[in-house]
């Protein structure tokens, strides 16, 4: 019997659970942390690094109570966090600002400039990212900030993603050259590739803009999976948190990743973590590149496979959106959505409220609704938002088959469908294949799986996942409801693929137009 402490970083709160080799999750503690805003900024998103790790303190302390465990009961602690979220550090690790959080989107110029320079010299590490650099990825953010703190360049020394700062921190690491660097975390969102040389050459970086002098060699280290240790918890943070100094912390990953670990993820398997967003993740065998599949990575889910990731940038958000523009929240809003039947309102909603992840990797969209009458209702709309993010699914998950991604399972996490069993089987009609749900929680159990790992307490991650990850529910898909939505989904697909990029048809260019108009209006406020 042994105990570790697995930790999530979500977007506004971390969760931090007990979690016992023999009998599985003990308890969980969740903290909240402020996420910054600014209306008149809709690109606009923050987070400090001294409130992410108060409320770790908190979390901590609060499951140690509650459970009964004395603090030297825990043998490890993992963490995973959202990404990419980055923080520009000076030469003793202190934060240069705030993480520019994964959904902060103001470095879209960044990133088109990225990508035009990327596909202009031929840089091969863009392919193993779908073909088009994303303003939610790291050079893009680091790249902003650079340009728009001159006062501060100065300083800088390194970026880090959460992942890792939260890790070296923890462990007193003060030097930003020996923080070790998650090859989940580089190889999804830093062009990062171990077979293409590491990060992208300094020669190419500078043809982007000479601000990124020197920036590859501030960047560049010790790049590890996940089943490698990052360092020991110093005895300052062991005293903050109530744990005992010296255990070992793994090197850290991205939420969805470990997510999709604790949800039983298995070679050939699509995990859709569901929560605020939409990060799809699958493990397999051998390297399939997909054109607008915004990473595929050697060891990123699981240290010895290849992991894929892609995504809608906007999911619960959406939901949450919806219900308070009806001055109510979702869980008032859903009640009666059991009753509808596929395709009753009428309505096709292209869910691009915080633009397009995958496949089109374009931020400079918003949400469509097609098909209102004067009879709809806001819950018909959240309806068709659940109809909306799984015709996007399915988009997603058939560009992946189409260039030789075998889907095993398809499995639903994250905290969403933990509560909303319509979403669920919405998803399997659309789909048209089962949709396993887990039966308990996952948050936070692939941390605890990769801390036990990290303990030494199972020999492979197979045995941890036999042990801690839960049973799953299966959703079937309904024929009926299945064929509608056999109707409905090409029209979905033409809709998304016209409006969503720039084309003869001109209908792409209205979204970006939209965009445009409405950030002048507010510059001339």
């Amino acid at each position: 019997m042994a105990i570790v402490a697995g930790v999530d970083f979500g977007t506004l709160s971390v969760r931090v659970s007990l979690v016992d080799s023999e009998r599985g999750l003990i308890d969980f503690a969740v903290a909240e942390y402020p996420l910054h805003h600014k209306r008149e900024d809709p690109e606009y998103a923050t987070q400090s690094h001294d409130d992410h790790m108060r409320a770790l303190s908190s979390a901590i302390r609060d499951v140690l109570k509650k459970a009964g465990v004395a603090e030297d009961q825990v043998q490890a602690i993992a963490l995973d966090t959202t990404g990419s979220s980055v923080i520009p550090v000076d030469k003793d690790l202190q934060p240069l600002g705030e993480y520019y959080l994964w959904c902060d989107h103001r470095a879209k110029g960044e990133a088109a400039e990225i990508t035009e320079a990327a596909h202009r010299e031929g840089l091969e590490a863009i392919q193993w990212c779908g073909g088009i650099y994303s303003s939610e990825w790291g050079f893009s953010k680091l790249l902003h900030w650079l340009r728009h703190n001159p006062d501060k360049r100065s300083q800088f020394a390194s970026a880090f993603e959460h992942c890792d700062m939260v890790a070296a921190t923890l462990c007193g690491i003060t030097d930003p050259a020996k923080g070790k660097r998650s090859i989940c975390a580089m190889g999804h969102k830093w062009l990062w590739n171990r077979q293409l040389g590491g990060l992208p050459p300094e020669s190419f970086l500078v043809k982007v803009d000479p601000l990124l002098t020197g920036v590859r060699a501030k960047l560049d280290g010790e790049f590890a999976t996940s089943d490698q240790i990052a360092g020991r918890l110093s005895a300052f943070w062991a005293e903050r948190l109530g744990l005992r100094a010296g255990i070992p912390i793994p090197v850290g990953a991205f939420d969805a990743h470990w997510d999709a670990i604790g949800a039983g993820c298995r070679t050939d398997d699509i995990v859709n973590v569901v929560g605020t967003s939409t990060c799809i993740i699958g493990i397999t065998p051998s390297i399939n590149l997909v054109p607008g599949v915004c990473g595929v990575v050697e060891g990123s889910v699981h240290p010895l496979r290849t992991g894929i990731e892609a995504g809608l940038s906007a999911v619960g958000d959406i939901f949450n959106a919806i219900a308070s523009r009806a001055a109510t929240d979702v869980t008032t809003l859903s009640a009666g959505l059991e009753n509808y039947r596929a395709g009753q309102t009428g309505l096709l909603r292209m869910t691009w409220d915080n633009g397009d992840r995958t496949v089109l990797v374009n931020p400079n969209l918003r949400g469509i609704t097609l098909g209102w009458n004067l009879q709809s209702t806001a819950q018909d709309e959240l309806f068709a938002a659940i109809e909306g993010t799984a015709f996007h699914t399915r988009v997603i998950l058939d560009r992946m088959a189409g260039h030789g991604v075998h889907i095993k399972r398809v499995i639903n996490a994250g905290g969403i469908p933990q509560k909303n069993d319509v979403l669920n089987q919405v998803y399997a009609n659309v789909l048209g294949r089962p949709v396993l749900v887990p039966s308990t929680s996952a948050v936070s159990l692939g941390s605890a799986i990769f801390a036990f790992l990290a303990a030494g307490i199972f020999k492979t991650l197979e045995e941890a996942q036999d042990k801690i990850s839960p049973s799953h529910r299966t959703f079937s898909p309904d024929d009926s409801a299945q064929r509608t939505y056999e109707q409905l989904y090409p029209l979905y697909s033409k809709l998304y693929f016209s409006f969503g990029q720039r084309c003869s048809n001109g209908l792409g260019d209205i979204l970006p137009t939209l965009m445009s108009v409405a950030e002048s209006a507010l510059a001339t406020r």
